[in-house]
């Protein structure tokens, strides 16, 4: 069962960007985040390498999968394969708008066919004795947010849908690309709070426009939870806050420079296995900004983490950078 603390805060499943690699250092820089998966397709769970898809560090945990399709047979299959694999939640995309997911009829289509969403979630649950999940919009394209929004809940809540989280924006199916959606249609919060009002005793979850921690807490008055996106991932640093500011708890490490060193072994591990170390260090870029040597952590990086047999020597030099211009800030 998922109750409202497990949903108070977390980051949202983002694709080519919330990876195995960038999970586990977000879990360095906050234990009470819920962390989700890319989006995985049934299909691909099914018939794809799972090993490779699906392999997460159990350090990670509380970790959700969340997977794209729109036949009930298949996505319970799915999700039965992913809880096998230890996952603590399953996720249904009922909100992304690109074009890869249009054309397979599922993702923010199905917020069209209500019905069909409620079929999916009867059959994962009827599969999987773990918490099924909706991420959705409040409508896509001509619809009346209310009515679209509303009918979703009521359909998957009577399937046993264990939570939602909802982005508060309408989706446009034509005329808009996927990242224009996620900024271009106006935000609706006040529905979001009408419909957790409406289900008292559902865990409902917040997305969209969410950039602050202090929003954040202010929205929690009004939702059980919040789900952070594009703020989370190109200013990691804001999950420092979340276990004293959300959870009243102290922060894992003191600051973001005690993260990186508490990623190195990680890194280490990694580069053992062949993994390059560009695909770990993309998701610390945006680690320092605003701070003094960002430019300089960001540039160092980008430009010698690429290189071949690049190792944990490029990160502690990247971060040498940082703390010297600590050091000269310091003087001034």
């Amino acid at each position: 069962m998922l109750t409202s603390r497990d949903v108070r805060f977390s980051v949202a499943p983002m694709m080519d960007w919330t990876d195995r690699h960038c999970r586990y250092f977000h879990r360095i820089l906050s234990r009470r985040a819920r962390l989700y998966t890319e989006m995985l397709t049934s299909a691909a769970v099914i018939h794809g390498q799972r090993d490779r898809l699906l392999a997460f560090d159990q350090a990670e945990h509380p970790l959700a999968v969340q997977l794209g399709g729109s036949d009930p047979a298949e996505l319970a299959a799915a999700a039965g394969i992913c809880a096998d694999f230890g996952y603590d939640e399953i996720n249904l995309n009922v909100g992304c708008p690109s074009e890869r997911v249009q054309s397979g009829a599922f993702g923010a289509c199905l917020m069209l066919e209500p019905d069909l969403v409620g079929d999916c979630v009867s059959a994962m649950k009827a599969r999987v004795a773990l918490p099924v999940t909706i991420k959705c919009r409040i409508g896509v394209d001509e619809q009346d947010p209310v009515v679209a929004l509303g009918e979703l809940a009521d359909a998957v809540i009577a399937a046993g849908a264990d939570g939602l989280f909802v982005h508060a924006r309408k989706a446009w199916l034509k005329g808009l690309s996927a990242k224009e959606n996620r900024c271009v249609p106006p935000l609706d919060y006040g529905l979001v709070h009408d419909l957790k009002r409406r289900f008292p005793n559902v865990p409902i979850a917040l997305n969209g426009g969410l950039a602050s921690l202090d929003q954040m807490r202010a929205e929690l008055s009004h939702v059980d939870g919040v789900m952070v996106g594009r703020a989370a991932y190109q200013d990691p640093a804001l999950l420092l806050g979340v276990d004293p500011m959300l959870f009243g708890e102290p922060a894992p490490v003191a600051d973001p420079a005690a993260a990186v060193e508490a990623f190195i072994p990680y890194v280490e591990a990694r580069l053992a296995e062949g993994i390059p170390l560009h695909a770990m260090t993309r998701h610390l870029l945006g680690l320092f900004n605003g701070r003094s040597g960002a430019r300089a952590w960001r540039r160092h990086l980008s430009t010698q983490a690429v290189r071949q047999g690049a190792d944990a020597g490029v990160l502690r030099a990247a971060l040498a950078y940082v703390q010297a211009r600590r050091g000269i800030d310091a003087a001034a």
